[in-house]
Order: structure tokens, then C-alpha cells, then sequence
């Protein structure tokens, strides 16, 4: 969330910065009446623990000299009985606080471009020439339902619509990007690899923004009364390994990557990305998490911005870079890079990943924090999130780019030794 001095001392300048930029309203009447009677009720509460307290050190001196303390202990019973309502009524207006302050998105850097969609978008960088054909390319659906290696129809018997089955030679090189991704991110870029839960608490989906906000875009399950969320990206458990902790300065920045299954209930319908495996509810990636100081984080974020790109250009990907505008950003992001595959059945490129600094919001909402070497005193993080790439979208962006007129698909360098030396997919 923001720093709570934003929606308290500088709300209206606060309110009119995420208007500007978010087109996002905030409920101003509403906090203002919050803080208001929050200071008077806190401003009682003080009074009334002192009250509570001189009075009881009254009663302790009284029986000491043998005194009758009786009215002391009517007294100091009245204040009690004041005292518990006030801080109830404290903790129900805090509460309400920060359920508002909760919706509330980050505030965009800067540097960032403002618009109010992807229309406003600026290229940074380019790579790569999208090939040319002599026949007319196929999408990666008509490709893998060739020999029944990428079926739709068999997942919705099972799951239901955007669910997909993977077989054979298809199903392998699925999981030799992944593997070459890991090994790119732990042996080149100095990641360290983690294995992690894919069911968390809903504190977990707080703390990296998705809650509440986003409720209705997530799978949950309810066992024995108690409810987790399946995670719609690894950010969630990786950036959440530093909650409710303090970081010494020394070991920043964090580089974490994991690879794992994805949830999303994609609400909504989206045309065209319904067909194949652009859209599913269930998909893979390897993710990258930074945790870092914050006068490392846009730096971290240009670092791991280039680490996913370089996925890309091992496989011989063509892409662009794009620096997403203030109304294209998520919620909790400060600035965003998306890199974009080109896809030749849809003759557009089409985002695999999307990299972020939220600087401190996340870390706010958790309570992650480092040791200020300087200060000594704790402080809140920058966290950074990116994928590292898309699972699911490198593999119809392989299918496509490197199909050949027959309908095979030819096996990019960098994945050959984990197809067993295959160059071919026929």
C-alpha cells in the first residue's frame, strides 16, 4: 500500500496525483472523516490510559498507608469500561482505513509515460526480424492438433474450457523451455532457485496486491474451514518469503526464480486468445523476484528487465520492449516493462513478460523490511517481479516462428540438448 503519510497529511495532492495519472478516484470524504475521528478518538484514548494509569499508582500508595481506596476503584473502573470502548472504536476505524487505503493502486514513477491505455505505450527496443514464409504460417493450435499433441478438446472433458492437454514431442519441448529458462536465470543471471507452494494464505495474496481487489480473478479452496488461494504467479510465494521480516543490507538484493504452475480465472471473455494457449486458466512460468534497497530497485529493474530478454534471444525470438503507460500498469507496479514475441499466425507481437518495480508497496502491505545501514533502523523494501519468460507463450511463439511448410517444427539451438539432440520436431 502507500506510505500512510500520502493519504493522511498529503491526501488531496495524493488523490489528485492518481486521477492524473490512474484515472483511479479516491474516496477522500471518506478518509478525511476516517482521520478525523480517528485523531479525536485516539487523542481520548491517550487520556483516558493516563487517567487509568495515575490512578491505579493512587490506589497502590493509598493501600499502602492503610486508606480506603473504594472510590479510587470505582473510579478507575469507569475509565476502564470507557477505555475498552475507545480502543475498540480506534481499531474498527483503522480497520476501515485500511480496507480503502487496501484498493488504493501505487503511484506511477515519473519516468513513466502517462495514458489512459495501451495506446500510449512507448517502444524502448527492438530484436530480431519476424521471419518470412513462403506459405501461409499456421497457429500454434492447427500446429499441435496435427498428431492430437496440443488438445483442447480432451482438457474440457476433463477441466472444462481454457484448459489444455500437451503430448508427445510437444509436451517435451514444453518443459525443456522451462528447464533452459532455470539454468539461464541460476547459472547466468544469479538467481537462486526455489520450489514453491502453490496453495497460500489469503494474508500472502495481501501482501503482493491481490487481494482484495482482485478476488474474483483467483481459484480458492475452502478444506476444514480454512481457505488458500492458488497462487496466479510465483511472485505471490517468492516476494512473501520476506514478509513480517528484516533483510540485512548485505544481502541485497534477493534474486529469486521459480518455475511453477500458474492460476488464473481470467473472467471475462477475450475473442480470439480463447482459442489455443494464450489464455488458459492453468499455464507455467518461470518467475523472477528481486528484493532489493531502494536505491538499488530501477536498477535491479532494468538488470532483470535484460535477463528475460535474454531468454528470448537464445531461443532467436523476435521481440520488442515496451515501457507500459500510467493507465496500462498494474496496480501495485511503479513502472512496468512488457516484452513482446512476435506471433506470425496473428502477424503482431503479443506480451510474454512483464517485469515491475512496486518499490515499498508490497513490502508496506507485508511488512518486509531491511536494516538502513545508515540510520540502523528498519525500513521497508523495494520488491520487483517479472517473468522470466512465459512458459506456455515461448512454446507457441517457438511453434510459430520456427514452422515449416509441412506443418514440422524446427527445435531452436539452445533446446536441442534437452530434446536428446533433436533438431526436429516432425
Amino acid at each position: 500500500m502507500l506510505d500512510p503519510v500520502l493519504l493522511r497529511g498529503q491526501l488531496a495532492d495524493t488523490a489528485q496525483r492518481l486521477r492524473d495519472t490512474r484515472g483511479f478516484e479516491v474516496d477522500v470524504a471518506a478518509l478525511e472523516a476516517l482521520e478525523a475521528e480517528r485523531k479525536t478518538i485516539q487523542i481520548r484514548t491517550q487520556e483516558l490510559q493516563n487517567l487509568r494509569n495515575t490512578r491505579s499508582k493512587a490506589i497502590g500508595v493509598a493501600k499502602a498507608k492503610g486508606k480506603d481506596v473504594s472510590a479510587l476503584m470505582v473510579e478507575v473502573s469507569g475509565f476502564g469500561d470507557e477505555l475498552k470502548a475507545s480502543e475498540a472504536r480506534l481499531a474498527e476505524i483503522q480497520q476501515a482505513f485500511a480496507d480503502i487505503a487496501l484498493r488504493v493502486p501505487n503511484i506511477p514513477h515519473a519516468s513513466v509515460p502517462k495514458g489512459a491505455d495501451e495506446k500510449a505505450n512507448v517502444e524502448v527496443r527492438r530484436f530480431g526480424e519476424p521471419p518470412r514464409f513462403d506459405f501461409k504460417p499456421k497457429d500454434h493450435a492447427e500446429l499441435g492438433a496435427r498428431k492430437g499433441w496440443l488438445d483442447a478438446e480432451s482438457a474440457s472433458k476433463l477441466s472444462g474450457a481454457r484448459f489444455t492437454v500437451l503430448r508427445g514431442e510437444l509436451a517435451r519441448l514444453h518443459r525443456a523451455l522451462a528447464q533452459f529458462m532455470l539454468d539461464l536465470h541460476t547459472g547466468e543471471h544469479g538467481y537462486l532457485e526455489v520450489n514453491v507452494p502453490l496453495l497460500v494464505q489469503p494474508s500472502a495474496m495481501q501482501g503482493t496486491g491481490q487481494l482484495p481487489k482482485f478476488e474474483e480473478d483467483l481459484f480458492s479452496t475452502d478444506t476444514g474451514g480454512i481457505k488458500r488461494y492458488l497462487i496466479p504467479t510465483a511472485e505471490v510465494s517468492l516476494t512473501n518469503l520476506v514478509a513480517d521480516t528484516i533483510v540485512e543490507a548485505d544481502a541485497l538484493p534477493l534474486r529469486m526464480t521459480a518455475h511453477s504452475m500458474c492460476f488464473r480465472a481470467e473472467a471475462g471473455s477475450y475473442g480470439r486468445d480463447v482459442k489455443g494457449m494464450i489464455r488458459q486458466h492453468q499455464f507455467e512460468k518461470v518467475e523472477l523476484v528481486s528484493i532489493a534497497a531502494p536505491e538499488q530497485s530501477y536498477e535491479e529493474h532494468e538488470r532483470m528487465t535484460r535477463c528475460a530478454e535474454v531468454v528470448l534471444e537464445k531461443l532467436g525470438l523476435p521481440y520488442r520492449r515496451m515501457l507500459l503507460c500510467t493507465g496500462d500498469m498494474g496496480f501495485g507496479a511503479t513502472k512496468t516493462y512488457d516484452l513482446e514475441v512476435w506471433l506470425p499466425a496473428q502477424d503482431t507481437y503479443r506480451e510474454i513478460s512483464s517485469c515491475s518495480n512496486c518499490e515499498a508497496f508490497q513490502a508496506r502491505r507485508m511488512q518486509a523490511r531491511w536494516r538502513n545501514a545508515a540510520t540502523g533502523k528498519p525500513e521497508p523494501l523495494h520488491t520487483l517481479n517479472g517473468s522470466g519468460v512465459a512458459v506456455g507463450r515461448a512454446l507457441i511463439a517457438v511453434m510459430e516462428n520456427y514452422q515449416q511448410a509441412d506443418g514440422s517444427i524446427r527445435v531452436p539451438e539452445v533446446l536441442r540438448p534437452y530434446m536428446g539432440g533433436a533438431e526436429l520436431i516432425a
